[in-house]
């Protein structure tokens, strides 16, 4: 049942990749591509529909051995912590395809690449080996190196070497940590549920630790690993900015939490007041620093930094409440910036421009770009965490869930939040209001087509802020479960008195 989340798009993007002319006309790899995008995300929808609420562990488990030499088997599972990053992974590839120009130069690669791109996330997402899940978590990074590379702006190049390159570092300190963890514990399989840290010295624990935190702040990416990340998301094209932002974040901050956080609870303790700190320290810098941008994109990538440090604080705070504000976080920050970059592509398409000092006026109803400018507020609004929608929901949770806990990073955090609301006021002021440029009137008129991805997001923002149980309810029996692995100091007494 799961491995169709992988294979489906990765057999379809070597078909799309490989067959000729003949067969799949350059004409019909868009519409090929979109169908195979939209059978995965039916299927993820059927599988949230099966997916049993009051279950912690993982379900709908697949085991093949493969090479038990080397402790490798492909195993897979699914649990409260996954489940939506699953749908949002297929929900953000099928718009990224859909929102695609249909002239785009060398389709048949660029459409196998973002297939590739999705088959090797949720991969990573459904893993239970760590080997296995390296292995996926790498296979995506060729090929977001090409859409970057090929399909980007003017500095592509440049910014396609930085991102492999630090993504590249990422992956080799994972790797080399769960070498460390498999090697150290004295297993024999790097199989999740028999891989175990306890026999481990604690200085050593805390080394790996520090292996994992850093190799997947990178793809974070949090303050100071985040140089890569405006480089990448401005001079990609929109589309591939959704996936960078809305999905490749996301296998970060899963990453903190499954391994970071599953494996070492004992250690992750003793490091939690110095995340909570980082954390605050990466949203206050990403909003102060994208305040002072001029390039709307640039803006909207700077923003993502900010929003990545309240999971750090959620996952440093690791109470119940935290916990799933976390993983609420994850699944609104990726439709919300999601619905951002999609915006500011037909922008910056239809006028020409993202420089803030160019735009204005764009909500006129007559020479302007009204709709999008509409929907252009509702994002803004959302990421600046007003009350009613998604972004409020999430952040409220954490805030709630992390106070008690680590007050002062908290406050922190909920100031970088008011941050957030001035510089998408800066935007939505300069962009969306003001006279309209006469020199640059009568934009050309934005069709229904363009707009339905907006209005796919946008109707999530919304339902999910009035409805917000249908964003908590996936994540809390496992994040439970994992809060009660946390060692407390009433725990660890209870214990000495029954070995006593």
């Amino acid at each position: 049942m799961l491995s169709v989340l992988i294979w489906l798009p990765i057999i379809g993007a070597a078909i799309i990749g490989l067959l000729p002319d003949t067969i799949i006309p350059k004409n019909r790899i868009r519409l090929v591509s979109l169908t195979l995008s939209f059978l995965v995300l039916l299927w993820n929808g059927f599988i949230l529909f099966k997916f049993d609420l009051k279950t912690p562990g993982m379900q709908f488990q697949e085991y093949l051995p493969w090479n038990e030499t080397l402790g490798l088997s492909y195993q897979l599972g699914v649990d409260g912590l996954s489940i939506l990053m699953l749908v949002l992974n297929s929900l953000l590839t099928w718009i990224a395809i859909y929102s695609s120009s249909q002239n785009t130069e060398r389709p048949r690669l660029f459409y196998s690449m973002i297939l590739l791109v999705s088959g090797g996330v949720a991969g990573a997402f459904l893993a239970e080996n760590l080997l296995l899940f390296f292995l996926f978590y790498e296979l995506e990074l060729i090929p977001f190196y090409l859409l970057i590379s090929i399909w980007g702006g003017e500095k592509k190049a440049y910014a396609g070497m930085k991102f492999l390159i630090y993504t590249a570092v990422s992956g080799a300190l994972i790797l080399a940590t769960f070498l460390g963890i498999v090697l150290l514990s004295g297993s024999h399989s790097f199989a999740l549920d028999t891989v175990s840290t306890q026999n481990i010295s604690a200085g050593m624990q805390l080394l790996l630790l520090t292996g994992i935190i850093v190799g997947f702040g990178i793809k974070i990416p949090l303050i100071p690993f985040h140089t890569w990340l405006p480089d990448a998301y401005v001079e990609a094209s929109a589309p591939i900015a959704i996936l960078l932002g809305g999905v490749l974040a996301k296998l970060g901050t899963y990453g903190l939490l499954r391994f970071g956080l599953g494996l070492f609870p004992d250690t992750w303790s003793i490091v939690a007041p110095t995340l909570a700190i980082w954390g605050a320290i990466t949203a206050i810098y990403g909003s102060v620093i994208a305040i002072a941008q001029k390039d709307i994109k640039r803006m909207v990538a700077y923003s993502s930094i900010g929003h990545m440090g309240y999971i750090l604080l959620a996952a440093a705070s690791s109470t119940n409440l935290a916990l799933v504000g976390a993983v609420a976080q994850m699944f609104s920050h990726g439709i919300i910036l999601a619905i951002l970059f999609h915006l500011v592509g037909i922008v910056e398409a239809k006028v020409g421009t993202r420089e803030l000092d160019k735009l204005s006026g764009l909500m006129s109803p007559i020479r302007g770009l009204p709709i999008v400018s509409a929907l252009l507020v509702l994002g803004g609004m959302a990421s600046a965490g007003i009350p009613g929608l998604t972004g409020f929901i999430a952040e409220f949770i954490v805030f709630q869930g992390s106070f008690s806990t680590f007050p002062i990073p908290t406050l922190l955090c909920v100031a970088s939040s008011g941050l957030t609301a001035v510089y998408f006021v800066i935007l939505l002021n300069r962009t969306c209001f003001g006279r309209l440029n006469n020199d640059l009137a009568y934009y050309p008129r934005v069709i229904w087509a363009e707009k339905i991805p907006a209005l796919i997001l946008a109707s999530l923002i919304i339902f999910l802020g009035v409805q917000p149980t249908w964003l908590v309810r996936w994540s809390e029996t496992t994040t439970t479960a994992m809060v009660a692995a946390i060692p407390t100091p009433e725990k660890t007494v209870i214990s000495q008195v029954a070995l006593k």
